[in-house]
């Protein structure tokens, strides 16, 4: 999110953080009440139109807010006002804005705990172990499957066995993947909590399994080449033929063989 969007959002986001940090393991409800307003916008055309609309007094759209929100915590209610005061270059970033601040608000509660680099592994773990997953993949992300047995696979697969905020983002990502693919959305939040943690992720597939030296190595050349602590997630992919894939962000990095021949054919091919 760029421009007016994203100077909206990372103003909202400044201004929510002392709530957050006051509101402790509280946050978690506040995100999973984030994430409902989240699920009536997108089911709402008017209601989104009606309150981005940037030729709409600001304070008649928070009004609307206030009304629509009754029964909601009041701190809920304040963010979500303050964001329909704000501008948007598109309806949909206000949507988008309001689902990342709820998922902030989600992994504060983690935070607050002292768990969100748990959450975070743990995030990347269930990615990593649906790799090979084709068909736990695919019944994750089929919205033709109904929401409710979506989640309930979800809660077959992690109950007792990961944090609950953990199982709270996992149901989510299920549940509303608002077109999304499950993997995706979990890569998402495992990189928002690394942001949280003041860390890039370095997303590193290999054709065979790391050392802890090797792992080390690699991740102070990330370090110091952008300037601040980078967590290694890595991945081992067979079918890599020697190499390294690195994604940080959106810069891609990739030494493969196979990525060199492909790069080789390309430049013959003129």
């Amino acid at each position: 999110m760029r421009g007016t969007s994203g100077a909206s959002l990372a103003a909202a986001q400044e201004r929510f953080e002392p709530v957050l940090r006051s509101a402790g393991t509280e946050s978690v409800t506040l995100g999973e009440q984030l994430f409902v307003v989240v699920g009536a916008l997108d089911g709402s055309g008017a209601l989104r139109r009606s309150l981005a609309d940037p030729s709409r007094k600001g304070e008649d759209k928070a009004r609307v807010v206030a009304t629509v929100l009754t029964g909601f915590d009041e701190r809920v209610v304040d963010v979500v006002s303050g964001l329909v005061r704000s501008r948007w270059s598109d309806e949909a970033d206000l949507v988008d804005a309001i689902e990342r601040i709820g998922l902030d608000s989600v992994l504060a509660g983690a935070e607050s705990r002292g768990v969100l680099e748990t959450v975070e592994d743990e995030l990347f773990r269930l990615t990593r172990s649906l790799v090979g997953a084709r068909e736990a993949r695919q019944v994750l992300s089929d919205t033709s499957t109904s929401a409710a047995r979506r989640t309930a696979f979800v809660d077959t697969l992690l109950d007792g066995k990961v944090d609950p905020v953990t199982q709270v983002l996992a149901r989510r990502a299920t549940e509303s993947p608002r077109g999304r693919r499950f993997v995706a959305t979990l890569s998402w939040y495992g990189d928002v909590a690394a942001e949280r943690r003041k860390r890039l992720v370095a997303s590193v597939t290999s054709g065979s399994v790391l050392t802890s030296t090797q792992e080390e190595r690699l991740g102070g050349i990330l370090e110091r080449a952008y300037g601040r602590p980078v967590q290694l997630n890595v991945t081992v992919d067979p079918t890599v033929v020697g190499g390294l894939r690195i994604q940080v962000g959106a810069d891609v990095v990739d030494s493969t063989v196979l990525a060199r021949l492909a790069d080789a054919r390309r430049r013959l091919a003129g």
